[in-house]
């Protein structure tokens, strides 16, 4: 299996950020996409993107076989709410694992939480997302949307093995749809996407990211 890049990695920081100075859309006016609120704020930031993003979010709607959406859950994270929950699981894996050095507790939290200075969902270039039907019925993905790869047993991971056949295909259905619309995905979680960040970047071998952490206005 080829070696998976975390985000706690020095290699995904060195990648330098030249800020486009894209706006972040709202997400509520696009019908072809569905929207989820189980990850709404009270400042509805959940709800955006950069446009970029966005437009490569319809572009690969558009590609996704008849009967099926896109299932938005969540897009841009406010830098003090992705510190928080960095922290907290950070806290969490630190407890359980009394042994472990500060950065050992660092590499691994950033399977599941970005380090806040690096984390796409914070410059408005990530998106978390899932596949469902016409009546928002969710697909089986093989996890739930989020789960940690403690709780998952590693079945968070994109192309972990301990899913089934059907799962496995969805992802690939998903997965298919959104790299041809630009995006990467971070491995560890089959559900994270992101186009113009460091991540992104440093995964197409571009010289540099378009967009850097952002506060919404």
């Amino acid at each position: 299996m080829k070696e998976i890049i975390l985000m706690s990695d020095p290699e995904v920081a060195a990648v330098p950020v030249r800020e486009c100075g894209e706006r972040l859309m709202g997400m509520r006016h696009c019908s072809q996409i569905l929207i989820d609120e189980r990850k709404q704020d009270a400042s509805g930031a959940f709800a955006y993107l950069r446009e970029g993003v966005l437009e490569r979010l319809l572009q690969a709607q558009e590609t996704l076989p008849e009967g099926l959406r896109l299932l938005f859950v969540e897009g841009y994270r406010p830098p003090a709410l992705q510190r928080h929950y960095f922290d907290g699981y950070a806290a969490e894996l630190s407890a359980a694992h009394p042994d472990w050095s500060a950065e050992q507790v660092r590499s691994a939290a950033s399977r599941y939480v970005s380090p806040p200075e690096i984390a796409p969902h914070s410059a408005g270039a990530a998106v978390d997302l899932t596949l469902a039907d016409t009546e928002g019925r969710e697909l089986d993905l093989g996890t739930r949307l989020n789960a940690s790869p403690e709780e998952s047993a590693g079945g968070c991971y994109t192309h972990a093995d301990n899913i089934s056949d059907e799962a496995r295909g969805h992802r690939q259905l998903l997965g298919t749809a959104l790299a041809s619309a630009g995006l990467v995905n971070y491995p560890t979680e089959w559900w994270h996407w992101s186009f113009g960040d460091r991540y992104w970047a440093l995964a197409t071998g571009s010289a540099a990211a378009l967009y850097g952490p952002k506060e919404l206005t």
